[in-house]
């Protein structure tokens, strides 16, 4: 309606011009038709910079009415006596509308340009303002300020699919939610043309993340274009920078943690040696130095002790993997040697066991650091004396295959569920139906880092009610003996 209103009111500027020049032309500065007809397409031309194609056409017909009725004989009729004034009246109607639209024209496009020029600097502005956004504040909320201050919109609401969340900056309407989240499911733009509001979908990498609303502005499809890519790349930008954050966050508690049970766990380390020299000294002493009773405490402080050793070299050792503060020293070992040196060192606890060792003796030599294989070995037999009924034997062995030799150790225990297989070897994990056993749940964690670290990993094959195997490669060594 105003718009309607304005343009009545230009055209009706344009009549009046046409009309100013008219008189000035005819009674105050009397001149000929032909001087008349260039002073008219003047006027035309200066109707047409000032307003619009519509304007400047009202302005030629009405010019050409009245160099008609001024200044062609017969003066004072709209007839025109001499037919080569016909030609000319006709060629002046035609010069001053292709003038005109010429004019309209070259005024259209300047504005164009300009618009162009001001959106360019607007997308501009923004692009910097999104890049310096704070990363400790909600960044959608900030884009959507940033539009509404930048780009001059009254409006605007974003809608992030992957939070589900809508922020808004000035536009209050209760319906425009349920519209966003349609946009950008079904990735289409919605228009309003009654409150002047657009709704589109924002789009990364073909897939719609969220959706824009905006109400108050006008873009072109190009700005809006880059508008939306703007908005999309700060978007991803944030998930990005949250990703990194929280990884970082991890990192650092991880390193933390690691830090402090590396350090309890040596501070523990010296009370533990003494309380065992104690006991130890105490035990091996003259058989009446001490009561049964004495003697019963004595032990059960010297097992426990035991215990408590291992739980914190365990600690110490997964510490130091976690920190990545271990490093490989690599030699060259048999397996059997391997394996003998892991027995040896679980002596007190394999002795009341049957345990089975299946070692070939022309096994060759394998690259690894033996200190560490060990340790993964005393871990396995750890963990199958455990879950495994004293009555039934432990198998422990090596064989050749592909290069490789594949050390393994099984058991006849009740078995492993499928769907607790990958969890065993994850930090302090246990077995969901033997939280009653003894241990950490660190050694499965520990052998499986300490092969990662040979290029290695676990394998495991079990059935419940059959018992379960672990299995391990080592590289064999490209020549060499044992150390």
């Amino acid at each position: 309606m105003r718009s309607n209103i304005r343009l009545t009111l230009r055209v009706g500027a344009s009549i009046a011009f046409i009309a100013a020049a008219t008189f000035v032309l005819n009674r105050l500065i009397p001149v000929n038709p032909t001087t008349a007809g260039f002073l008219y397409l003047v006027a035309i031309l200066l109707v047409a910079t000032k307003g619009g194609l519509v304007e400047s056409t009202v302005a030629s017909v009405a010019a050409m009415l009245c160099f008609n009725f001024f200044f062609l004989p017969p003066i004072g009729t709209l007839t025109i006596a001499d037919p080569q004034n016909w030609v000319a009246l006709f060629a002046f109607l035609a010069t001053s509308l292709t003038a005109s639209q010429l004019s309209a024209r070259a005024k259209r496009r300047a504005l164009e340009a300009e618009q162009r020029r001001g959106e360019v600097e607007r997308l501009y502005a923004l692009s910097r303002a999104l890049l310096l956004v704070e990363t400790s504040k909600p960044i959608a909320k900030q884009i959507v300020q940033q539009i509404a201050l930048t780009c001059e919109v009254p409006g605007v609401a974003l809608y992030v699919r992957a939070s589900g969340e809508i922020y808004r900056a000035g536009l209050a309407d209760t319906d425009v939610e349920s519209k966003l989240r349609e946009s950008t499911v079904r990735s289409t733009v919605l228009e309003d043309a009654d409150r002047n509001l657009i709704i589109t979908p924002i789009r990364l990498g073909g897939e719609p993340i969220g959706g824009l609303a905006f109400s108050g502005g006008a873009f072109s499809d190009a700005a809006l274009q880059s508008l939306l890519n703007l908005v999309a790349i700060a978007l991803e930008r944030a998930n990005s920078q949250k990703a990194v954050t929280q990884a970082e966050v991890a990192r650092q508690s991880e390193e933390l943690k690691s830090t402090l049970l590396d350090a309890i766990a040596h501070e523990f380390k010296t009370p533990l040696t003494s309380i065992k020299a104690v006991t130890t000294d105490l035990l091996s002493g003259m058989p009446g130095d001490l009561q049964p009773h004495q003697h019963e405490l004595i032990s059960i402080a010297d097992e426990s002790a035991d215990r408590l050793s291992k739980l914190v070299s365990d600690a110490i050792q997964l510490a130091r993997i976690e920190g990545g503060t271990f490093r490989l020293n690599l030699g060259l070992h048999f397996p059997s040697s391997l394996i003998n040196a892991a027995l040896r060192q679980m002596k007190s606890v394999v002795d009341e066991r049957k345990i089975e060792v299946l070692v070939p003796d022309d096994l060759p030599p394998v690259r690894v650091d033996g200190e560490l294989i060990q340790v993964v070995l005393t871990h396995l037999l750890d963990n199958a004396l455990k879950y495994s009924p004293p009555s039934n034997p432990i198998t422990i062995g090596a064989r050749l295959s592909d290069n490789k030799i594949i050390v393994y150790l099984s058991d006849q225990g009740q078995g492993i569920a499928e769907e607790e297989q990958k969890q065993i070897f994850e930090k302090f994990y246990r077995g969901r139906n033997e939280r009653h056993l003894q241990g950490t749940g660190m050694g499965l964690a520990i052998a499986r880092e300490i092969l990662r670290a040979h290029g290695e990993d676990i394998a495991l094959s079990s059935f419940p009610g059959q018992g379960s195997e672990f299995s391990f490669g080592l590289r064999i060594a490209p020549g060499g003996i044992s150390q």
